[in-house]
């Protein structure tokens, strides 16, 4: 990879910030855009601009085609086996309450359980919680262990309890933990359970085969992998979509409506109520085809150098603790340095260009699980450098000074 080639397609990067050249270290957050995600979502609005599926003249035939055209591009990336299996959302969150929303009117009663883990972000843990206690059920947690790895034992003990669904994060967003999702989607399978996977911290970084991990649902949000922000997917096994009932109702995902009943439209449709947002679409589809413009395999294995040379760096300086130490990580790294609060640290770092997360990532059990306020998390795309990682090691070095 040249990665001054690649740096020169995101103009965000060409900045400084307190008169600092800007170090991007908040991908987790969101990526920056490559400059042909923004030119294809702009053309849009500039020649193809139109209401889709509901026209029959020129632009809108044209726009139906471009929008159906990015739904089949998403569907090959992620493997699936059809392009009636992706469902296009807002993002990540968007797609998680759809499908508890649609669980609860399906399966959901009285006492029922929901499986999740430790390591949940807030969007996949909060629209379980609230289903099940609605129905006054139980919100099962896989436990974690100090290095941040799940308690598989302790999850099969779980499954055993009859959960209707189980719904686990690829990787933490806090401790870049990259879970076993396949076996446990295997062992969620031999009780009969379906297994939604949130994949909005894998997508970017990972090959992703749904077929192969055999997972019921796949969700992922676009701004996380370069694409515009608003636009995400879920993917779903048709079998499972065509049980499920709509999440929301309106224009589109309807077949026949009259004042006595209402009939619902195919797949995907009836799952996507409303004006679609069409231009984020075509930017998602834009975004997939950079990415697939690069060597996957070769993208993986220089964000790992990126990451495992943050660790060496960091590991330098007294006090500090990092959360999350699973010997399969990605991404990102977490930490905290004894005697320091993480906003401080982030707030110092911000005023020599570089730019990290800081706080609880809207994970607030991990951090009660490590007893601690939050953490200071860099995460790392392939527009990042390996200087760029030593200008972030320095800055927390110089940081961790001042504080002290």
């Amino acid at each position: 990879m040249n990665i001054n080639e690649i740096r020169n397609q995101f103009p965000v990067l060409d900045q400084q910030v307190y008169g600092k050249p800007l170090v991007y270290l908040d991908n987790a957050a969101t990526t920056q855009k490559p400059i042909c995600v923004i030119d294809r979502e702009r053309d849009y609005y500039l020649h193809e601009n139109c209401n889709i599926h509901r026209g029959v003249h020129y632009l809108s035939q044209k726009a139906t085609e471009a929008y159906e055209h990015a739904r089949q591009t998403v569907a090959d990336f992620v493997h699936a086996k059809e392009a009636r299996e992706i469902i296009f959302t807002r993002g990540t969150t968007e797609s998680l309450n759809l499908l508890a929303t649609s669980f609860e009117h399906f399966c959901i009663g009285e006492g029922d359980k929901v499986l999740i883990t430790a390591m949940e972000h807030h969007s996949n843990l909060v629209p379980w919680q609230q289903m099940v206690q609605r129905h006054h059920g139980q919100l099962l947690v896989v436990p974690m262990d100090d290095k941040g790895v799940l308690d598989l034992n302790r999850y099969e003990d779980l499954l055993k309890e009859g959960p209707k669904v189980v719904s686990i994060a690829h990787i933490s967003n806090v401790l870049g933990t990259i879970n076993p999702v396949k076996q446990m989607v295997a062992m969620a399978h031999q009780y009969g359970i379906p297994v939604v996977v949130d994949g909005a911290q894998s997508i970017a970084h990972h090959s992703i085969d749904v077929q192969d991990l055999d997972c019921d649902f796949f969700v992922f949000s676009g701004h996380k992998m370069y694409a515009p922000m608003g636009i995400g997917g879920l993917y779903g096994k048709a079998e499972w979509l065509e049980k499920l009932p709509p999440y929301q109702f309106g224009g589109e995902m309807v077949d026949v409506v009259n004042f006595e009943k209402t009939t619902f439209n195919v797949l995907p449709y009836k799952f996507e109520a409303g004006t679609p947002n069409v231009g984020a679409a075509l930017g998602l589809e834009t975004a997939v085809r950079f990415l697939q413009s690069f060597d996957r395999k070769e993208v993986e294995q220089y964000e790992a150098s990126l990451l495992q040379s943050a660790i060496e760096q960091l590991s330098e300086i007294d006090g500090i603790r990092f959360i999350g130490e699973a010997a399969h990580r990605s991404g990102l790294v977490s930490f905290i340095i004894d005697g320091i609060h993480p906003y401080d640290l982030g707030t110092i770092i911000d005023k020599m260009g570089v730019a990290v997360r800081t706080g609880h990532h809207c994970a607030e059990p991990v951090m009660t699980r490590f007893v601690i306020p939050g953490t200071v998390r860099a995460s790392f795309a392939l527009y990042n450098t390996i200087k760029e990682v030593e200008i972030f090691a320095n800055a927390v070095k110089k940081a961790a000074l001042m504080l002290r």
